[in-house]
């Protein structure tokens, strides 16, 4: 049995969980996410002015500001602000390495 896959498999569906309920309820009082994930693991989608500027890694916070989440089995899509420019981007639960919710 491969137990690790199976915890990594159910604490993804944690994060799809929660990101599904943030899509469709917002996230209120103190709640508030941080997620960290790889910039150039497949299937993640930013542009070019982020990647240059997080070539492996970056964490970005879900709370007041951003847009349009969108939640599927696979990935999570997001509009969000980087540096007052309003993007678009898109990352497989693959690619997640650390998720949090301080609240």
């Amino acid at each position: 049995m491969d137990y690790s896959k199976m915890v990594e498999d159910a604490l993804k569906g944690v994060v799809r969980a929660a990101m599904e309920k943030a899509s469709t309820d917002g996230l209120h009082g103190n709640h508030h996410f941080y997620v960290t994930f790889l910039t150039r693991a497949p299937g993640v989608e930013l542009p070019d002015h982020v990647l240059n500027r997080y070539p492996t890694d970056i964490t970005i916070v879900l709370q007041h500001q951003y847009w349009d989440m969108e939640v599927s089995e696979d990935q999570f899509a997001v509009s969000l602000s980087f540096n007052k420019l309003p993007t678009r981007i898109v990352v497989p639960f693959d690619a997640i390495t650390s998720f949090a919710d301080p609240s």
